[in-house]
Order: C-alpha cells, then structure tokens, then sequence
C-alpha cells in the first residue's frame, strides 16, 4: 500500500492508496513544526478506526510546497513506516514531463504533480486549474511538455483581505448571490457574494480565454481543489472536475518511478 503525501499551504492530505484506488484519505492542517512523532499518533489513530495497520504501507511520496515539512515527513515515513519516501523535487525523480521553462526549479511540486496527472488522464492540450491557497493555472501540451502559466490570489485569500481591510464589512461564505438574485447588488452582503463570485468567474473565463489564445490547437480545461465543483457550475470555461488530481498524480509518479528503479 502507497502512503501518498500532498503538502498545501493550509493542508496536508495523507492518502492511502491501493494500486489506482485511493482507499483513505486524511486532512490535517499544515504546520511547519509539527514532528513526525506527533503526525505518527495522528495517523496511528486515524488508520486504527479504519483497521488499517501501519506496516501494510510499504512505499511513500512527498510533494510539498513548504519546505520545512519536508524533514519531519520523510523521518515520519523512515521512522514508523519503515520506507524511504520518493520526493517530488527535480533532478530526485522521474517527472515523465519536459519542462518547458528556463527555470524548471521555480516551479511548485503540486503544479508539476496535477500536470503528470492530468496528461496521464486527459489527451490533448490541457489547463489545469486548481483551487487552493492560491488559484493556479498550468498549461500541458499534448506531446507532455510543462508550459507555464498562471498564479492568481485564491478566492478565500481575497475575501479574508477584504473583510480584514474595510472595517464595514462581514465575513461571507464563497457562494452566489441567493435564489438567482442577478449581479447587481441590493444590500452590503448581496454586493459582496456579487463581486466576489461572479467577479472570480470573470477572472477564471479571462484567464482561460487569454491561455487558450496563446495554445495551438483545441485545450481541455480540468479543475481540482476544494471549490471546483462550485465554480463548475457556474461556467463553460470548466470541462472536468476532479478532486483527487494531486493524488492521483502522486500514484502516477510512484508507479513511474518504481518501474525506472526495477529496469
């Protein structure tokens, strides 16, 4: 069994997985000092409710955009698992991708990790957009080569910057207006859902038309992250919707590189 770790900037999500199928999946929020004795008890719990033992896992891998997670992890995974976890990190690992940039390295692991996974997935030209801390936009052409692309302020991230800098102002949830109220709004909280929702369709349909005039050739827009299925919703710009990318992703890669190792 595959102990898959995906590091976010608010979480981390450890995910059991059984070939292709991901079998468990855990959250927990991501803390730089945390060590791998206390995500050892954490887990330890989690796995014993599902009766789950811990020497059933026998291969890991990391991705992680906060580096200082990292060593308590891999001594996680070599401590009480006793595996030596792949990295997703270049030059550490065999990304199946080119990465068509002139400094590969300043890309994030989950970005690289959601293009493995949505070229193993999808044919063709593809945009992943993912929903995190951070909104972020990847280009994969359909030969597997990395292209770029875009980062924008996540939605949550906007909306904490608003209520914490106008003093007038409530805290709202992510959510269109009520009962297709329309665009314009008719009271504070109205206005609000307005501008912040449909305003981040407006970025997610300009980002995408604006990508999509720069590719040669028909493109596949993907969405992964905690609130792609809300904006799915409300537009066009969104083919498919997939929840688990990163995971995904994070099987692909280990089951590319287990086989590089065996060859």
């Amino acid at each position: 069994m595959l102990l898959a770790i995906d590091v976010g900037n608010t979480n981390i999500v450890f995910a059991l997985c059984a070939g292709e199928t991901i079998v468990h999946r855990w959250r927990i929020s991501t803390d730089g000092q945390r060590t791998a004795d206390e995500y050892a008890v954490w887990l330890h719990q989690l796995m014993a409710l599902e009766a789950v033992a811990m020497g059933s896992v026998d291969a890991a891998i990391i991705s992680t955009v906060v580096p200082q997670t990292l060593f308590n992890l891999q001594r996680l995974c070599r401590k009480y698992f006793k595996v030596e976890p792949d990295v997703v990190a270049l030059g550490q690992i065999d990304l199946g991708l080119t990465i068509a940039l002139p400094n590969p390295a300043e890309v994030g692991a989950d970005r690289l990790v959601n293009a493995v996974a949505a070229h193993a997935l999808w044919p063709g030209n593809l945009i992943i957009v993912d929903f995190g801390t951070a909104t972020t936009f990847d280009v994969v052409s359909a030969d597997g080569a990395y292209q770029g692309g875009a980062i924008a302020p996540g939605i949550n991230l906007s909306m904490d910057a608003l209520y914490q800098a106008a003093a007038k102002l409530p805290r709202i949830a992510v959510e269109p207006p009520a009962d297709n109220a329309g665009a314009i709004g008719k009271g504070t909280v109205h206005a609000m859902q307005s501008g912040v929702f449909w305003g981040y369709v407006g970025l997610i349909e300009g980002l995408v038309t604006r990508l999509c005039q720069e590719i040669v050739g028909p493109v596949t827009v993907i969405a992964t992250g905690g609130l792609a299925t809300l904006f799915q919703r409300h537009t066009a710009a969104i083919a498919h919707v997939d929840g688990d990318l990163t995971i995904r992703g994070l099987i692909r890669l280990h089951q590319l590189n287990a086989k590089t190792q065996i060859a």
